[in-house]
């Protein structure tokens, strides 16, 4: 794609969109809650199992807002995407809870949010860079492996990244173009002729 575009565009400034970029942070953060998660429900197995050979029924230990260990992890996946200070009340209640039993995934959560608001405090492509190079030192303090495989991925396209901050470009018109296109084809079943199909496009969005 980079060469389809430099060829086409030799003057063009590519800028790595924004939304993908904070999808790899949030992905780790996601990343060690599932890894969690997955260690709990292999907890609570092997406790099922343990109750039953002494033909007894399994109680699950549960927090105080009422979330059992492996619900608290399902349930705590849309407050990691979110700002504290946008958390509900349940969630708020939740969160604690879950930085409290593991710390872990709260200086995960931490990392994360430290990267959206360098995305929203910096206008500046210098100050960008410099707070970046912060945030990357953060990251191998912490040592936590999908926030140093995240790093080193913004790393290999940090040009590409820190040139959002010369005119806070996204792609956000480009996305809105392609959900039209998809939901147009939907809507008239598939495409057989493609020439037609484009022709059609051209009269209706051009």
């Amino acid at each position: 794609m980079d060469t389809i575009i430099k060829g086409s565009f030799p003057k063009v400034t590519i800028v790595t969109d924004r939304f993908h970029v904070q999808q790899l942070v949030t992905q780790a953060v996601q990343e060690i809650r599932i890894a969690f998660r997955k260690n709990a429900i292999k907890e609570e197995s092997r406790a099922i199992l343990r109750v039953r050979k002494k033909k007894k029924i399994y109680q699950p230990k549960l927090f105080e807002n009422g979330d059992s260990k492996k619900q608290l992890l399902a349930r705590s996946r849309y407050l990691l995407f979110k700002k504290s200070s946008k958390w509900a009340e349940s969630q708020k209640a939740r969160a604690t809870i879950l930085f409290r039993e593991f710390p872990k995934l709260h200086h995960a959560y931490n990392l994360a949010m430290k990267f959206r608001s360098w995305y929203e405090n910096n206008t500046d492509k210098e100050e960008a860079k410099y707070s970046l190079q912060q945030w990357y030192q953060k990251v191998e303090e912490e040592n936590i492996e999908p926030f140093l495989v995240a790093a080193q991925s913004i790393k290999a396209y940090e040009d590409t990244i820190l040139n959002y901050f010369k005119n806070r470009s996204t792609n956000a018109s480009a996305e809105s173009f392609n959900a039209k296109l998809k939901g147009f084809r939907a809507l008239v079943r598939g495409v057989r002729d493609v020439k037609f199909f484009l022709f059609r496009v051209a009269k209706l969005y051009g």
